[in-house]
């Protein structure tokens, strides 16, 4: 086997996608609901402060901060 080949199942890749998309979900269902008027960059700093800690060598990118622009600007239905 050679090291190069080692990697994640397509079921594994999928269960960790789910799992970062609902620690994402559950971090700006929070932000949504407790920081009202707060800043896009509040937001933000609130949000990496949440995610950074679950994840091995996280670099949050545009998503992160689109995430921010929409709880900043009221704009997260917390409805699913």
């Amino acid at each position: 086997m050679e090291l190069s080949t080692i990697g994640w199942n397509q079921e594994a890749r999928d269960k960790i996608l789910l799992d970062a998309d609902r620690a994402l979900q559950g971090a700006v269902k929070e932000a949504a609901e407790t920081m009202d008027g707060k800043s896009r960059d509040e937001v933000y700093e609130f949000l990496f402060q949440k995610l950074q800690p679950q994840f091995v060598d996280f670099k949050p990118g545009p998503d992160l901060s689109a995430c921010a622009d929409a709880v900043a600007n009221g704009e997260v239905s917390l409805e699913s």
